[in-house]
């Protein structure tokens, strides 16, 4: 594999913490991460200057379906070596091309019956100006080039198992250096919406793989636990980017976790209203697909459930912040409807969700409590800080950057 500049972040090695961003899946409501991450990429700018970049931040960038896409937007080269898409862009790059992805002119125009056969004849959407986007955007740009490390989960429907994506098993298994494209199109390749995607690579003796791909959400709509084990792995192996740690010493993790967002809490069904459903109703009803509802749903419910179990455990909760909201009504907790009106109330749930108190899970309810810390934009601020000052300290540690300043 070709040697190309990652990020100007030195190993955790050199400091005291791995920081670990985590981007849940959810189609359209990619935005709403997409404004929180605009946040904190411009609350670091005024520490460390306009050039800087969440990449240049975060040794691990994981990304699920949507996720997916934004971890390629901040973790993707543009010809200058530095990341694709500034966060600040990300909402953006919702807003121009959500309705093209999802196009909703043709399902305006079909009736309920219409849509139940297209749910059982095949996917809603083809994906094909998706595939062409992503060809446009991200080219030849394989796993391998990304500026910080990446993992992207994904499942393959032919071996029924997941397929993690991660910049650390690419170092062991290089079929998995595909390219960044063909990787996203295969984690938001949900069921129903968009088709399976297949592909191969070609290892450097000719070795060949192929991979038959539908969305990482049915393994990992929240990526979070995935990246942390990728990240245990290669310290058990002794990775020397990495300081001695136990497997699972998860006090030295810093992890901000990002969910898009759930139903209220009365929620979109109900057991009477299910009770009835035969296949066609657990494909399409009140205009989603309620199978994939719960099962991404509870997917990242039971990761936050976890994590903050860990974290609390371990008396460093502090260091496991987990920004989700479960108060989205009918058309906001839709992947699939980009009407411009529905777009950009999501942009502005994403405003007003740094405005709310952090709150963490309720273990016993399942309910979102309120913490006593400020609200999601104060502890934004305060993470912010913590990053900056990691990174300096790593900047100060690292005998590569103390050699380079020297040679200058």
């Amino acid at each position: 594999m070709e040697s190309v500049m990652r990020s100007v972040l030195q190993p955790p090695t050199y400091g005291n913490s791995i920081t670990i961003l985590s981007i849940d899946g959810g189609g359209i409501r990619g935005i709403i991460p997409g404004v929180i991450l605009g946040f904190l990429e411009s609350e670091l700018q005024k520490l460390d200057g306009e050039d800087a970049r969440l990449a240049d931040y975060f040794d691990v960038i994981s990304g699920t379906s949507t996720g997916g896409l934004v971890t390629a937007m901040l973790a993707a080269p543009n010809e200058k070596k530095r990341p694709l898409f500034a966060a600040k862009e990300i909402k953006d790059f919702y807003l121009d091309n959500s309705s093209k992805i999802f196009p909703q002119e043709s399902n305006l125009l079909l009736g309920h019956a219409d849509k139940l056969v297209k749910a059982v004849t095949g996917p809603k959407y083809d994906g094909k100006y998706l595939h062409d986007l992503l060809r446009e955007k991200l080219g030849e740009t394989k796993l391998h080039e990304t500026l910080t490390n990446v993992v992207i989960p994904t499942f393959d429907i032919k071996l029924l198992q997941p397929t993690i994506f991660s910049s650390y098993a690419m170092e062991h298994h290089p079929s998995l250096d595909a390219l960044l494209r063909d990787i996203c199109i295969g984690t938001s390749a949900a069921p129903t919406y968009l088709p399976a995607h297949k592909f191969e690579t070609k290892d450097s003796d000719g070795s060949v793989r192929e991979f038959n791909l539908i969305d990482g959400g049915v393994a990992a709509n929240n990526p979070a636990l995935v990246a942390m084990t990728q990240v245990t792995k290669e310290v058990s192996r002794g990775n020397s980017d990495f300081f001695s740690i136990k497997p699972l010493e998860y006090s030295r993790f810093i992890v901000l976790s990002l969910g898009t967002g759930t139903p209220k809490k009365e929620g979109k069904y109900d057991a009477d209203e299910a009770a009835k459903w035969g296949i066609f109703g657990w494909l399409t009803s009140g205009g989603s697909t309620p199978l994939v509802d719960v099962f991404t749903h509870a997917s990242s419910d039971m990761v936050d459930f976890h994590l903050s179990t860990i974290f609390q455990t371990l008396q460093s909760p502090e260091n496991y912040l987990r920004i989700q909201d479960d108060t989205l009504t009918r058309e906001l907790s839709s992947v699939d409807i980009a009407t411009d009106e529905n777009l950009k109330n999501l942009v502005k749930f994403g405003e007003n969700l740094l405005k709310k108190p952090v709150s963490r899970v309720n273990l016993q309810t399942g309910g979102f409590e309120p913490l006593n810390k400020g609200t999601n934009e104060e502890a934004l601020k305060r993470l912010a800080e913590t990053l900056s000052k990691e990174k300096r300290l790593r900047d100060v540690r690292s005998p590569s950057r103390n050699l380079t300043k020297h040679q200058k």
